[in-house]
Order: structure tokens, then C-alpha cells, then sequence
């Protein structure tokens, strides 16, 4: 307990030093270089071109989302920058006289017109320029040997921002700590003494970019950046151009957690930008910016904002989750507790208060808890405010929520003065464990089939001070649904105390494959308070006919599908365009996917065989010779029925699997233990026999 008091004392606190890497192995405290202003107290907030615009970007189109970041209100609650990142340059990016240059075609009036547009808008400019020289075919603009002569045309042009990438840098096999210092000083000693926010962007990172040593790595970054820097990243880039993925949010954000003792006022972790429905879904996004909230990062959005849905703006607007960012103590985050599938993040805030964030990694809903005491506070009375719902409650000490898969909770702890409040119940989400008399794996997202009887259950737990009574709870599923309640409701629930409600739920024979779900509707009365209600959600996935005769299992439809970079191919190799090649030999019928991944079919117990082939494509070879192992799968019901070990490119395997009694089937595919770079694997001609 002594040892997660220190940790947790250690890392709430903003560091007043920033360590630097002296020498190989050893850290010590940065004094030659000049500190970086603060510029930015809170981190700052924007949207930046790159994922939602790509490069494709012009000055109509730049002040087209200017417009619409004022008109649906994101200004007002606090993006003020618009960032124009790689693809504002010309075809040859310098001129003559040394000067950068503005593409004619796409910006005919200059970038000043533009800058002032933006600023009359009341907004912030920022701009894109790298750290190396610029190399053409390996990067598109670069500021090296140029960096005074940039900062003062940046400066001139009225830009607030700057962004400096090291794709040149890399590819010019420079020390990113040299050059980006270097740059630093250049920004602060502009002609026109402008303030600008500098973005150092190195993304590089092993494996995802090569074999690099850590010094050239973003994952260095924190040992000098805070002392230059406003911002800096801390991973590689969260996705690809219209395809951000939840798995690589986490990824970015574990990596972003490495060192928040660095992180204050003015310096902060940068775990790349906001992905709204570029790939995730509503309850993934909304993880991720509670996730960059409580991480005290830059809120940078990347989708094209003109195109967002209310919900999505309503999210990104929350004032409650907003605050939780721009915290005057610029905290970020910890964990408390083991790494998981579920875990709790605590920021400390400036009123003494904690942010909370209960996260579920997993693909499962799942009941979270934690304690006023493992994050720092003490007393007997709680109050709670749910960042998201505004709702607020009061617990005797335990926080806890129902937390959907991918989902998180947020809330704002601090002692609870006064008159008791409304006490903090936790209203589980519906949970399916059983599907006729199967129950069900841990951590799966439930799949039925039309004709299915399903035992349901709802946990209800008291954490208040004050007991209530009458607890209820009301069931319901999708059209034609039949719900049976198999418990007696007990008359009060004393704090501490929980119950399980359980239920049975059939479909009818007819039921139509596709999304459905179970909705709980719990209530009770309280004293002073009245009935209290919550209503909690549980998507269920209804089956599509299992596969009939001796088939091709990838012309059958799969359930869900997903790989590590774009999306599985069905008869052709991951990102299409090649078909299905293992050691010259060429397959009609398969799966291409990147590592990792999970293909989940529908089976019903009707299918007695699976066979095929496992390896890793033959097109890996028109990449390079780097990368190119993975581990392959087959999982039916949760249990592992093949395993083909480490297969590279010259390893292919054969697998023959009996399916007798599976209901859902899962092909699955691991990364060997080495990154995903250029594992492009491939399920071979797999034939179900049903």
C-alpha cells in the first residue's frame, strides 16, 4: 500500500524538473536548453487537415470549416486553431530565393488572405513543415538548413502554430533532439516576435516504421520536448486516412501514459489527433476523448467537422469533459491498479477533486469499481458527478458503473458537505449467460440465433450512504421478444447490498439477423428524492444462417470482421488488387487480413468440419523483406482448436479442425509477438463441412 501511495504521489503531481537523456542510460536535469514559453497553460484545442481532408485541401475549403467550426459551436467551447498540415505547399515546395511557397492551384491568393480569414473568424492559424530537409519522393516538404528563414515567414503570414514532423528527418538520418531544438529557438527568435505554438511530431516508432534506435523514436520525446515544446507525440500516427481504429487509440494512449510526470502547464503528451467517425463507433470516440481529456492532451480534431453527425458535435462540445481537460493543474492521468482488460485512470484537478475514468477494453460489458481511497481521497461521503449523463450522486466510498464494451465512465469525485444526496446506484447492464443451456465465454459479445431462449441477468448494487427501496427491473428485447422475469424483487437494498435480477428472453423462430439489443430499465425510491430510474443498453448480434453443405466459409457471411489496417478481403490478399498467393501457390476462395485480427462466423452446431491453409502472402515480398510473421487461430466457443504457432512467409500451414457442437466460430489472427508491419495473412481456401 506504501509503495502505490508513493506511485500515485509521484505521478499526480506536475514535475518541476525536466529529465533529459545526458547519455546512454542515464538522465539528467536539462539546464543548456531554453525553456519553452507557456503559451498554451491549458493544451490547446483545433482541428488539423490530415485525416479528414488528407492533402486535398484548398482555401475554400479551409474556410469552409473555419465557418463551420463557429456556426455549430466548436469555437465557442474552445477550438480556436485551424491547422493546415502537409499538402499546403507547391509541387516544389521553395522557391528560387529560398522562400517556402504556397501551391498556386490550391491557395491562389497566398496563405496571408487565409490567415487573416481565420483570424477574423476570431480563430487561430496553424501550419506544417518538417524538421529534415526536404528529400523529394521520400517526404514533401522540409525545413532543414532553413529553419530561421521558416519561422519568419511563418511568423509573417500571421500563423499561431506550428507542427514539425521528422519524415524528412528520418529519412535524412538526423537526431531529432538537435533539429528540433534547433527549430525551437528558430520559432522563438522570429523576426516578428510572434508567439507560436510549437507541435513537435515525431512519429517514429519500432516496429511500425523500421528498425530505429530509441534516441530517433518518439518514444524519446519526453526526455527533451518539454523543454522546447508546447506539445510532442508520443507514438506513431492513431490510423490511416479515414480508417482509425479503437485498438490503435489504445495503443497511442498507453504509450501517450508512459511519462506524466513530465506533463504542466504549458508542455503536454500529445497521443495524435481526434478520429470521429473515421472507423469507431459513437461509444468507441466517446472513450477516446475521455481518454485525451484526463490525459491533459491536445483536443486536435481530424474528421472534416462540416460533415459530423449532432451526436458527434454534442460530444466533442461536452463542457463537463472539456473541463476535465483544460484543468488549470494540467495533470495527466495514472493508472491505479493492474494493467487489464479493465482498468481506472485518476487525474488530480486543481479544487483537490479527481477525475475517474473506469475503462473496458474488452468486447463485453462489464460492472467496474473502484474506491475513493485508491484514488486519493478520504472521508466516509462521496459525491460523484457522471461527466457525460450530469448526473449527480453520493457513494460511501465505492465508484462504480456499468461499462459497455469499449466504453468508459467518467466522473468527477470530491467529498460530499451538507444533506445526503441521491444515492450512487449501479445499474448493471443486461447480461446474456446462457444461450439455451450453453453458457457463455468470458469477454464475448453475445451472439443468438432466431428460436433462441436466452437467461438474462441485471445486477443492481447500492454504493450510497442511504438505502433504497423497492428495487425494480424491466426487461425488454427486439420485436416480438418474449421476457419472463424468474426473480423476486427484494423491498430495499441497504448500502452495500446488491441484487441479481434474472430473466428469460426468447426469440421467435423468424427473428431477422443484424443488430438488436436488450434494454434495462431499473428504478427505485429513495428518501428525500423520489424514484430514480436508469436505463442501460446491451447490443446483441442476431445470427445469420449457419452455412448448408460442404462451402467455402469466406462466401459465407461472417458476423464481424476486422484486421489491423484497412479492412479483410474476401478472395484476395489485404487491401485487395492480388489474389490469394502462399509459396507460388494461388487460392479461388479465401481470406486476406493484417495482423492482428478476428473473423467471427455463425455456426449453430450444425457443422462437423473446417479445413484450409495458413501463411502469410506472397505480396509481403513486394514490401521488403522486413516483417511478415503471424499466428493463426481457430476458436470455437471461446476454446482454441488450432494453433499454427509462428508462421513467416515461407511457413505456410495446413489445419483440419472438428467443428462438432460450435456455435460461434472465431479465425484469429496474432501479430507473432512483433508488430504488424507487413503481416498479410491469409485463410486459404477454408471449406466448412456442415
Amino acid at each position: 500500500m506504501k509503495r502505490l501511495s508513493a506511485l500515485l504521489a509521484a505521478a499526480l503531481v506536475s514535475a518541476s524538473l525536466v529529465t533529459t537523456t545526458t547519455s546512454a542510460g542515464a538522465t539528467g536535469v536539462t539546464t543548456a536548453q531554453p525553456q519553452a514559453d507557456v503559451l498554451s497553460p491549458t493544451p490547446y484545442m483545433g482541428w488539423n487537415t490530415y485525416y479528414g481532408l488528407a492533402g486535398d485541401f484548398t482555401e475554400e475549403s479551409v474556410k469552409s470549416v473555419a465557418d463551420s467550426m463557429v456556426s455549430r459551436g466548436l469555437a465557442k467551447a474552445g477550438y480556436d486553431i485551424v491547422w493546415l498540415d502537409g499538402g499546403w505547399q507547391a509541387d516544389v515546395p521553395r522557391s528560387e530565393a529560398g522562400d517556402l511557397q504556397p501551391n498556386p492551384a490550391k491557395f491562389p491568393n497566398g496563405l496571408k488572405p487565409l490567415v487573416d480569414y481565420i483570424h477574423s473568424k476570431g480563430l487561430k492559424a496553424g501550419i506544417y513543415t518538417d524538421a529534415g530537409p526536404y528529400i523529394p519522393g521520400k517526404c514533401g516538404l522540409g525545413s532543414g538548413g532553413y529553419y530561421q528563414r521558416d519561422a519568419d515567414q511563418f511568423a509573417a503570414w500571421g500563423f499561431d502554430a506550428v507542427k514539425v514532423d521528422y519524415l524528412c528527418g528520418i529519412a535524412a538520418d538526423l537526431d531529432p533532439k538537435t533539429v528540433f531544438t534547433e527549430f525551437a529557438q528558430a520559432l522563438r527568435n522570429n523576426a516578428s516576435k510572434r508567439p507560436m505554438i510549437f507541435n513537435l511530431c515525431n512519429p517514429v516508432t519500432s516496429p511500425d516504421w523500421g528498425n530505429y534506435p530509441e534516441s530517433q523514436q518518439s518514444i524519446n520525446s519526453w526526455s527533451y520536448a518539454p523543454g522546447i515544446a508546447q506539445s510532442w507525440r508520443t507514438y506513431t500516427d492513431v490510423g490511416f486516412l479515414g480508417d482509425i481504429k479503437f485498438k490503435d487509440v489504445l495503443r497511442n494512449y498507453d504509450a501517450n501514459a508512459r511519462h506524466p510526470e513530465v506533463v504542466k502547464p504549458g508542455a503536454f503528451s500529445d497521443p495524435d489527433y481526434l478520429g470521429p467517425e473515421l472507423g469507431m463507433t459513437d461509444e468507441e470516440f466517446r472513450s477516446q476523448f475521455t481518454l485525451w481529456a484526463v490525459a491533459a492532451a491536445p483536443l486536435v480534431i481530424g474528421s472534416d467537422v462540416r460533415k459530423l453527425s449532432a451526436t458527434t458535435i454534442a460530444t466533442l462540445t461536452d463542457p463537463d469533459v472539456i473541463a476535465i481537460n483544460q484543468d488549470k493543474a494540467a495533470v495527466q492521468a495514472v493508472r491505479v491498479g493492474a494493467a487489464g482488460t479493465t482498468e481506472t485512470w485518476v487525474k488530480r484537478l486543481a479544487d483537490g477533486s479527481r477525475a475517474v475514468v473506469l475503462l473496458n477494453r474488452g468486447d463485453s460489458a462489464k460492472t467496474i469499481t473502484t474506491t475513493a481511497a485508491a484514488v486519493g481521497l478520504s472521508g466516509d461521503r462521496f459525491t460523484l458527478k457522471n461527466a457525460w449523463t450530469n448526473a449527480v450522486t453520493e457513494s460511501a466510498g465505492t465508484i462504480s458503473a456499468a461499462v459497455p464494451a469499449h466504453g468508459t465512465a467518467l466522473f468527477r469525485v470530491q467529498p460530499a458537505t451538507g444533506l445526503p444526496g441521491i444515492p450512487h446506484v449501479t445499474a448493471g447492464i443486461p447480461q446474456v449467460m446462457k444461450v439455451g443451456t450453453d453458457g457463455q465465454p468470458e469477454g464475448v459479445a453475445p451472439v443468438v440465433a432466431g428460436g433462441d431462449e436466452l437467461t438474462v441477468q441485471v445486477a443492481v448494487r447500492n454504493d450510497g450512504v442511504l438505502p433504497v427501496f423497492k428495487p425494480a427491473v424491466k426487461v425488454a428485447g427486439g420485436t416480438g421478444w418474449i421476457v419472463k422475469s424468474l426473480t423476486k424483487a427484494p423491498a430495499l437494498l441497504a448500502s452495500g447490498q446488491q441484487a441479481a435480477f434474472a430473466f428469460t428472453v426468447k426469440l421467435p423462430a423468424g427473428a431477422p439477423a443484424g443488430s438488436a439489443s436488450l434494454t434495462a430499465t431499473t428504478s427505485y425510491e429513495t428518501l428525500g428524492y423520489g424514484v430514480q430510474r436508469q436505463t442501460t443498453v446491451s447490443p446483441v448480434i442476431v445470427a445469420p444462417e449457419p452455412p448448408d453443405g460442404t462451402v467455402p466459409l469466406s462466401h459465407h457471411d461472417w458476423i464481424s470482421a476486422t484486421s489491423g489496417w484497412m479492412s479483410p478481403t474476401i478472395d484476395e490478399s489485404v487491401g485487395g488488387g492480388n489474389p490469394i498467393k502462399l509459396l507460388g501457390t494461388t487460392y479461388q476462395t479465401g481470406i486476406g487480413v493484417a495482423s492482428p485480427s478476428t473473423v467471427r462466423y455463425y455456426l449453430g452446431k450444425a457443422c462437423a468440419r473446417l479445413t484450409g491453409t495458413v501463411g502469410i502472402d506472397d505480396v509481403v515480398s513486394n514490401v521488403g523483406p522486413d516483417g511478415g510473421t503471424a499466428t493463426f487461430q481457430v476458436i470455437g466457443d471461446g476454446k482454441v482448436l488450432f494453433d499454427s504457432g509462428v508462421v513467416d512467409r515461407f511457413t505456410p500451414k495446413q489445419f483440419d479442425v472438428d467443428l462438432t457442437g460450435v456455435r460461434v466460430l472465431d479465425l484469429f489472427v496474432g501479430d507473432a509477438g512483433d508488430g504488424g508491419y507487413n503481416d498479410r495473412a491469409d485463410w486459404a481456401a477454408p471449406t466448412a463441412t456442415c
